[in-house]
């Protein structure tokens, strides 16, 4: 797909993000949960990093404080800007554990959490803007999660969330730094 194609599809299911009745958008997000926490590999996850939902996205608190309760370490991604780097973090607290990062979007507050290394994640909760049949994802252009999921080990479970209109046939052709994940999970 095309840099333009890729930008005038992100434009048009990030505006449908935004526009969705947070009802909606609970009911929805409750659904995808369900899946999740029937997945057998979330079953026997420990360490599993979740992304900080945002502007629209598939809703992941009260996934993680879930999960916190299953006895599971949870961590989210901080990152670090000039380097265009994910650094995935150990979280005790969502309440008082984050901070807004560099784009508007909560991460772990600096020095609080331990840094997880990739290699000890048995899953990770991907964002995606959108997300096709054969698991590829558009994220928001600057290739964080891309560059973060190459560097996970293989047995590392990788699933996408995502509402049904973020789904779609196809996200061709795939550059050679996306990264699919495992699985995607919708409503």
């Amino acid at each position: 797909m095309p840099n333009s194609s890729k930008k005038v599809l992100r434009e048009r299911i990030l505006t449908l993000l935004r526009n969705q009745k947070e009802e909606e958008r609970l009911t929805k997000s409750l659904a995808i949960s369900n899946k999740l926490f029937q997945m057998v590999e979330f079953q026997k996850a420990e360490t599993i990093l979740f992304y900080a939902s945002f502007n629209g996205e598939v809703e992941t608190f009260e996934m993680m404080k879930k999960a916190q309760k299953l006895g599971k370490t949870i961590g989210l991604p901080g990152i670090i800007k000039n380097k265009k780097k994910i650094v995935p973090t150990a979280v005790k607290s969502l309440e008082s554990d984050l901070e807004i990062g560099p784009y508007g979007i909560l991460q772990p507050r600096r020095g609080r959490g331990q840094t997880l290394k990739e290699d000890h994640l048995d899953m990770v909760i991907v964002p995606g803007v959108a997300f096709d049949r054969k698991n590829n994802r558009l994220g928001r252009g600057e290739g964080y999660y891309d560059r973060f999921l190459a560097s996970l080990a293989p047995r590392t479970v990788t699933v996408g969330l995502a509402f049904d209109f973020q789904k779609v046939d196809f996200l061709f052709p795939q550059g050679k730094h996306d990264v699919p994940v495992s699985c995607v999970l919708t409503n």
